[in-house]
């Protein structure tokens, strides 16, 4: 299997702020990656990065180029989606859609015509008469229609109500992902996308905290409710993060045999909300 993204010692400052702290990761094709992090960790600039929108020091590959210096190619096999849709408020559906079919040459209308026939979206509606839902259905539709290889989102749903975002992330991954595309997503509703993902990136302060794949954190991981009188013991297995809830303690541990968990409560693996949390407070540490 290829990686359609290589990064190595990937770092970009901006004054004396250091935004990528020379970080090293690969995707490979056919993949659902979460990059995952705090206001200001350094996911923007990533994207931005792999979409060839900004310089950047170390060595970075996109579908084996340069991002920056080729992004006229790469833009070929890459479509993106951000968390507002920058189209003129003023155009009409129609002549968005025949704006697009006739500027990429892998855009397929038939395909974009059968998402649209699902919506209320009128063809002859201008944008600015769209509700945001739509708009994003709309972007939808288009990105949907081009036949590329990576898809790039930066949180796709934000200011979406819960019916729109589920049905978002439905339409990703019952129509677009096919098992050789990759798509990359940041979003800070974790919870919504834990099921499609098949591996986990998190960032913080600029550098990689945690990168592996989904069977990968559900082996390492496991995450402990702790019987009362067993709280003692439990804590001497060195968890990486405690919680207090429910009438429970609640525990993450990393690396720990879960037959000695099993025996002091209920052990499962974190939620991917709850991981994040655990990984985060030990990074500041």
């Amino acid at each position: 299997m290829s990686n359609l993204i290589e990064a190595r010692g990937l770092s970009k400052s901006f004054g004396s702020t250091r935004a990528l702290d020379g970080i090293s990761f690969s995707i490979p094709e056919g993949r659902i990656v979460g990059l995952i992090g705090p206001n200001g960790a350094g996911k923007t600039t990533a994207l931005k990065a792999v979409l060839g929108l900004t310089r950047f020091e170390g060595e970075l590959s996109v579908l084996g180029r340069d991002p920056y210096h080729k992004r006229h190619e790469i833009m070929q096999d890459v479509c993106f989606i951000a968390d507002v849709a920058v189209l003129p408020r003023w155009i009409r559906v129609q002549q968005v859609v025949d704006f697009v079919a006739a500027t990429h040459p892998r855009f397929r209308p038939e395909i974009c015509e059968q998402f649209l026939s699902r919506t209320d979206i009128k063809r002859k509606s201008r944008v600015r008469e769209l509700s945001k839902g739509m708009i994003t259905q709309l972007h939808l539709a288009l990105v949907m229609a081009i036949d590329a290889k990576l898809l790039v989102l930066d949180e796709p749903t934000l200011g979406l109500d819960i019916l729109m975002r589920k049905q978002f992330y439905e339409t990703l991954l019952n129509d677009y992902f096919d098992g050789q595309r990759t798509i990359l997503v940041t979003t800070h509703q974790v919870e919504e996308i834990e099921h499609i993902l098949t591996d986990l990136m998190f960032i913080n302060r600029g550098r990689i905290v945690l990168d592996a794949s989904m069977e990968d954190v559900a082996g390492r991981y496991v995450q402990l409710a702790v019987h009362p009188d067993r709280a003692e013991e439990a804590r001497a297995l060195k968890p990486i993060a405690i919680r207090q809830g429910l009438g429970r303690m609640h525990m993450v541990f990393a690396d720990t045999p879960r037959n000695e968990l099993e025996k002091l409560g209920e052990t499962g693996v974190p939620s991917v909300a709850d991981l994040f949390v655990a990984l985060m407070q030990g990074d500041r540490s």
